[in-house]
Parts: C-alpha cells; structure tokens; sequence
C-alpha cells in the first residue's frame, strides 16, 4: 500500500492561495495527501493530479475518488503541456511540485531505489523502459562517468565508472 506523508502541507497549500473556482496542478501527486488539500477546498474549480509511477497513480485515484473535479493522470510533469492540451485548458491558477524520490519508493525495496535490502537494482519512477541494472551493466565507463557526474555531482565519477566496468568485465 502507497503511504506518503505530505510534507509541508499546510504550508504548500497556503502558499498556493486557492480560488474556490481556479484550475490547479499536483505535478507529483504521490500518495494524493497535497491533491486531497487542494480537492476539499475547490468548489467550481478543477485539480489536474500527475505523477508517472503507477502506484501513485493507483493511491492517488483511490484518495481522491470522493472528488469529481479532479482528473488523475498518469504523466511526467515535463509533460504538462500536453496534458492541459488534452483537457482544453490554457491557463492554470498554481502549480504544486514536490520533486524527487518518494519515501514510498525508497521504502519499496523491490522498486530498487535503496540500498537497504536486496533487490534488483531498478530506479525506474514509471516501472517502464530501461532500468538503472540495464544502464550499469552496458554502458561505457565515459557513459556512466557521465550520469554520476551529471546527476550527483560525483567527483570520483570517472574512478567509479571505470571501476564498475573492470569489476563487469
């Protein structure tokens, strides 16, 4: 089961300062605990709730099925345009984003995101296309160099990289 605790939710939603009748967006909808904030206070308005893991989606359909203003859909937030094409809106009233990696998944140890027990090593926030094991066991050394120090500001990126590929080999 998906738990999440929202964090700085009252905060979030208070920034947010709602229009009963605006148009708002949960681009990471999680568990739904931020969308359910947002939901209970509309009244003519609309809530679009994204996030591209299915599990999310999964929780945040069930939290949220009490509303019928509200849309959940699957899709990255970068995604967002076409989205709000799909729907034939053109302008939003707020945008929530709580980016990264959720506790839900971290804690998942089959998701592969933690070192904390014994799974395969996925990372994948959708549950589709190339997985982090896929990547590690076939790129190069300069490849995966690359990724460390792009995405982690590694500075041992190139011994890391070059060591992972000596230890494959």
């Amino acid at each position: 089961m998906f738990v999440h605790k929202s964090v700085l939710l009252h905060e979030s939603i208070d920034a947010l300062d709602l229009k009963p009748d605006g148009i708002y967006i949960d681009g990471t909808a999680g568990g739904g605990g931020h969308s359910f904030e947002i939901a209970k206070r509309l009244e003519d308005g609309m809530l679009i709730s994204l996030d591209r893991d299915p599990d999310a989606i999964k929780a945040a359909t069930e939290r949220l099925k009490e509303f019928s203003n509200v849309k959940v859909v699957q899709s990255r937030f970068s995604e967002l345009d076409k989205v709000l094409n799909d729907l034939n809106i053109d302008k939003i009233d707020g945008l929530l984003l709580d980016l990264g990696v959720s506790s839900y998944q971290l804690d998942t140890i089959e998701r592969g995101f933690s070192y904390h027990g014994d799974a395969p090593l996925d990372m994948r926030m959708s549950k589709q296309g190339t997985s982090a094991a896929d990547l590690v066991n076939s790129l190069s050394a300069a490849e995966l160099s690359n990724i460390f120090f792009k995405y982690s500001d590694e500075k041992f990126s190139n011994k890391i990289a070059q060591r992972i590929v000596t230890i494959r080999e």
